[in-house]
């Protein structure tokens, strides 16, 4: 079963919880060699099965508008990453609109939860949700 954390992005936890991930060169590969970073204005959702972190998604809150950029899900979980990404939107749900930078193939299972493609790249795909 997996566990949804919230993470506040300068949140000791969270630190100890994505560091093997964010400096994994096969994840950071995945993320085009981009490195993930974190501010006191970032959100992280964190998916933990048993012990292991199988996803993250950090948001960026600015202003009126909540980014997803840079998130991670394991090769294994691609089913979950919906129900991971429902938690998500539930929680800016009518406070914020979402904003999100997508790798190509999670496109479907944004749309599905009610984004809208802005603009498309060869590997990525932004996208646009209302509040």
């Amino acid at each position: 079963m997996i566990q949804i954390m919230k993470l506040n992005g300068t949140d000791k936890q969270l630190y100890k919880l994505v560091a093997p991930l964010v400096m994994d060169p096969e994840v950071l590969k995945m993320n085009n060699n981009y490195p993930f970073k974190t501010t006191d204005k970032f959100v992280w959702f964190v998916a933990v099965s048993g012990k292991k972190v199988v996803g993250f998604i950090p948001i960026e809150q600015r202003g009126n508008v909540a980014i997803i950029n840079n998130y991670y899900i394991d090769k294994d979980q691609e089913e979950a990453f919906s129900f991971f990404l429902i938690d998500v939107v539930c929680a800016f749900a009518g406070e914020k609109s979402l904003a999100a930078v997508v790798q190509t193939e999670h496109q479907e299972t944004f749309e599905k939860q009610g984004f809208t493609v802005e603009k498309v790249w060869k590997r990525y795909v932004k996208m646009w949700r209302d509040e």
